[in-house]
């Protein structure tokens, strides 16, 4: 296991990922289609053309995925009890098929959960940039983590 158990995820703990993720046509065009997604901002290049964008724009739905995926190995492989809730995504701008995303996470809180003694909740945040370091995604969520085995 390379995560980190509750103890480890101090509030205002910064981490600036090393992975980092460029995202392809291929990417784009079976994620959408694969979750049903029509938008013709995501599949139709001669629509696109005509938005304000002058291209096809990255479902965002793939983007979260991204931003949210990078981090794991760094922080919660095989030491998380799962999601509890995404409690803010934001968009500032689009990600734009052939952008390299990276991503900062930064531990905003954390408390011993109130039925479990062996789990925390730590609420995170996830910040993704594009590689001309324009912010594309922020999110705030809350995970169950374990606590390190006694």
């Amino acid at each position: 296991m390379s995560g980190l158990y509750y103890e480890e995820l101090e509030p205002d703990l910064v981490i600036k990922h090393d992975v980092t993720r460029t995202v392809t046509e291929t990417d784009n065009l079976l994620f959408t289609t694969l979750t049903m997604n029509v938008q013709p901002l995501h599949l139709d290049a001669e629509f696109a053309k005509g938005s304000p964008y002058g291209q096809r724009i990255v479902n965002s739905v793939f983007t979260l995925g991204v931003v949210v995926g990078i981090p794991v190995a760094e922080t919660t492989l095989g030491t998380t009890l799962g999601n509890l809730a995404f409690e803010e995504i934001s968009f500032p701008a689009p990600v734009l098929i052939g952008d390299t995303l990276r991503v900062e996470t930064q531990i905003l809180s954390r408390r011993e959960s109130k039925s479990n003694p062996a789990t925390g909740i730590v609420r995170f945040e996830h910040r993704g940039y594009n590689q001309d370091g324009k912010q594309v995604c922020l999110v705030r969520r809350s995970g169950l983590m374990s606590k390190r085995p006694v």
